[in-house]
């Protein structure tokens, strides 16, 4: 057997030896796809106005639209409970007081911000939520961007149907708002929620205060 062979022959094995001690990492977590339809309940907390908003939600990202149904959760006095529907592809947001119908047109100024998990998102963490029994293991993302730029929003996914659980945003270094999704079921049952009711035939051009 000549000298090369046997290099040849040693450098293979020390590779194989090398592997099997060093085993190659596994590939990089790649942001799952998210639901594009679905309904739920959310809970969103402004940090500005320390106000707590709970709401079913309908959402259809196949036609950049969203149905926000606030809930009440007790008796608050002289507080009014608004129906938003927003239609991103028409640039129209209408408001809905839930008792008198009464109904405000307003022009949508930010863009579509669908709940997904962007494809140039930043990998955070995995890890379980809740206890043993009942734990669901979910992914965390967010815009940061190392040694650039601090996260201005994180979301955290499911990891086995990628379902939103939960997302932040952040300003200025400060937390705007916080949003948890939860009753989550795939669909919309029934799209009639997204057609704003007929008082929005005169509707108002400026949005209606929470105060009576």
């Amino acid at each position: 057997m000549s000298g090369f062979v046997v290099f040849a022959l040693v450098l293979s094995l020390s590779s194989m030896v090398l592997c099997a001690v060093f085993p190659r990492s596994a590939a990089a977590p790649q942001p799952c796809l998210a639901p594009l339809q679905w309904e739920g309940r959310t809970v969103e907390y402004d940090h500005g106005t320390g106000r707590n908003t709970r709401a079913a939600v309908s959402y259809d990202a196949q036609n950049q639209r969203i149905r926000v149904l606030e809930q009440k959760t007790g008796h608050t006095p002289c507080k009014k409970f608004f129906e938003y529907i927003y239609l991103f592809k028409s640039g129209v947001l209408f408001q809905i007081e839930e008792i008198t119908k009464q109904c405000a047109k307003i022009a949508l100024t930010e863009a579509w911000d669908p709940y997904d998990i962007p494809l140039n998102s930043t990998y955070e963490d995995q890890y379980f939520i809740g206890g043993p029994g009942d734990m669901i293991e979910v992914q965390e993302w967010s815009d940061r961007k190392p040694a650039r730029k601090n996260e201005a929003w994180v979301g955290v996914y499911t990891l086995k149907d990628c379902y939103p659980v939960q997302e932040t945003y952040t300003k200025n270094s400060s937390v705007t708002t916080s949003t948890r999704f939860f009753d989550l079921q795939l669909g919309i049952s029934d799209p009639g929620v997204f057609d704003p009711p007929s008082t929005c035939q005169s509707a108002l051009t400026e949005k209606m205060t929470f105060d009576c």
